[in-house]
């Protein structure tokens, strides 16, 4: 139990506290643009931020990952927000903290194994990608200090570590740039332009809303999307932060942390929120590794915008897009442009099919959606397709042995309908089924009919070599071996 705190909290502490100090500073901007995009003040995103990434440094299954207040959860609640306030906002927010941690108990994050590398290759890129388009707004058309101090800030960030790592470069560019805009008196678009910072403490606030099925009807929906593009979010960015890290996970545990995270937002006038993959890069990039990161960006993050506002207000917008631009290029797998030429064609599609959905939508959800369905098809296709049939004739002619290999499901049934003869006049037919498997009731199906016809015929049929499960889905469905259902096939 010891060893477990120690190597979740204390394993990395100063790393991880430099690193929390790089997140909050980044995050601060984010919160309140996301406020601007939900239609609410930015305090509701600035203290979602601060109470999510503090409830889930402790409650979470991924350590180091940073969940805080996201553009693709404002996204979902501004018609929520514009038709019903904020106070209906708080109870979306806490009915979607519930919905999660009710996925958790159903296990549903183990459903993260059924999503391919190629859909989360093509969510990593997107997202990437996504970054990136958020900094231009803050680049098309600025003056050419931006673009200096935008160009600087990047030259800082990737040169730096050759002089020493002992410190983050990105809190060495945000700080180097911000001392020069102050010196400078530099005319740049800064933190505080953003929107108002509070200045003060959040407290306990309960949603003022009725207790009735109406307010019910009307969250309900809201809730149930906030929590399922919370979920896969949270459970994708935790792949891949388990990739960047080379450790594991509790995808179930993540699931109710989210929940738990949730619920405590909405009771301090925060809205619903979930893991950034912006802010875990820049997390692992900087040496976090441990839930203290993620504590500690919380923790900060509260301190900076209530105790240092003025401070903080004075950060160049063109230092934190510096690091933004830094997190979208770290965050794209360029390795996946390389493997377009040697990776199947079917994987590259459902990765780029996945790239442009999500960037053309702004909705991970749809990007993943799509992704898994055509990662699906294209299994059952590749899959339809390993199975063959031969057949032999024994001396005299009378018996023919078909051998079946591979796999039949809806996919491939019509298929091993085709391999067999029924005209050929036999006096018996054994199929053989020792190297196939029987996936569903089309399959059966399919053995109904090719056993029957052979019967019509009047040809014997017997069937050998099912395994067990095959066996159970036969038994359980199949005619052909049930009389009464025969003959009434036979009438017909």
């Amino acid at each position: 139990m010891v060893h477990s705190i120690r190597a979740e909290w204390f394993a990395n502490i100063r790393p991880d506290l430099l690193a929390g100090m790089v997140v909050a500073l980044a995050l601060i901007p984010e919160a309140i643009a996301f406020s601007v995009i939900a239609g609410v003040d930015p305090k509701v995103g600035l203290y979602a931020s601060f109470c999510i990434a503090v409830v889930i440094a402790f409650v979470g299954g991924r350590p180091g990952m940073i969940s805080a207040a996201t553009g693709a959860m404002a996204l979902l609640m501004v018609t929520l927000v514009r038709d019903h306030g904020l106070q209906y906002l708080l109870a979306a927010t806490l009915l979607t903290g519930v919905l999660q941690i009710l996925a958790g108990y159903l296990r549903l994050g183990s459903l993260m194994r059924f999503v391919s590398r190629s859909v989360v290759t093509g969510f990593v890129n997107a997202l990437a990608i996504l970054i990136f388009m958020a900094q231009l707004p803050e680049l098309i058309g600025g003056t050419w200090q931006v673009y200096a101090m935008t160009g600087g800030g990047l030259a800082i960030i990737y040169l730096f570590p050759y002089l020493t790592r002992a410190v983050p470069s990105p809190l060495v560019t945000i700080v180097a740039l911000t001392t020069l805009a102050l010196l400078l008196d530099l005319d740049i678009r800064t933190v505080g332009d953003m929107g108002e910072l509070p200045d003060t403490l959040p407290v306990f606030l309960w949603p003022e809303v009725p207790l009735n099925f109406e307010t019910l009807a009307i969250i309900f929906p809201y809730s149930v999307s906030l929590a399922m593009v919370g979920l896969l979010e949270s459970l994708m960015t935790a792949t891949i932060v388990d990739d960047l890290t080379d450790s594991g996970s509790d995808k179930n545990r993540e699931c109710k942390g989210q929940g738990l995270a949730n619920i405590a937002s909405g009771l301090v006038g925060g809205m619903a929120g979930c893991a950034m993959i912006g802010q875990s890069v820049i997390n692992v990039k900087s040496g976090g590794r441990t839930r203290l990161s993620t504590l500690a960006a919380g923790i900060l993050l509260l301190i900076m915008v209530v105790f240092l506002g003025d401070w903080v207000a004075q950060i160049p917008m063109a230092a934190l897009v510096a690091v933004m631009i830094m997190v979208s290029i770290g965050t794209f797998s360029w390795e996946s442009l390389r493997n377009l030429k040697t990776h199947p064609k079917s994987t590259s599609v459902v990765m780029i099919t996945t790239v442009i959905v999500v960037v053309a939508t702004h909705n991970l959800a749809w990007g993943v959606f799509v992704g898994v369905l055509l990662a699906a098809l294209f299994f059952a296709n590749r899959v339809a397709q390993y199975k063959h049939v031969t057949s032999e004739l024994n001396q005299d002619g009378t018996i023919r042995t078909y051998q079946v290999v591979g796999q039949v499901f809806f996919a491939s049934a019509d298929k091993f309908i085709e391999f067999f003869d029924v005209k050929e006049a036999l006096d018996k037919v054994v199929i053989d089924l020792y190297q196939a498997h029987f996936w569903d009731i089309t399959a059966v199906a399919a053995l109904d009919k090719v056993v029957l016809k052979f019967r019509r015929e009047g040809t014997e049929v017997e069937i050998i070599g099912l395994n067990e499960a095959s066996v159970t889905i036969v038994d359980r469905f199949a005619v052909h071996d049930k009389p009464d259902a025969v003959a009434k096939l036979m009438d017909h």
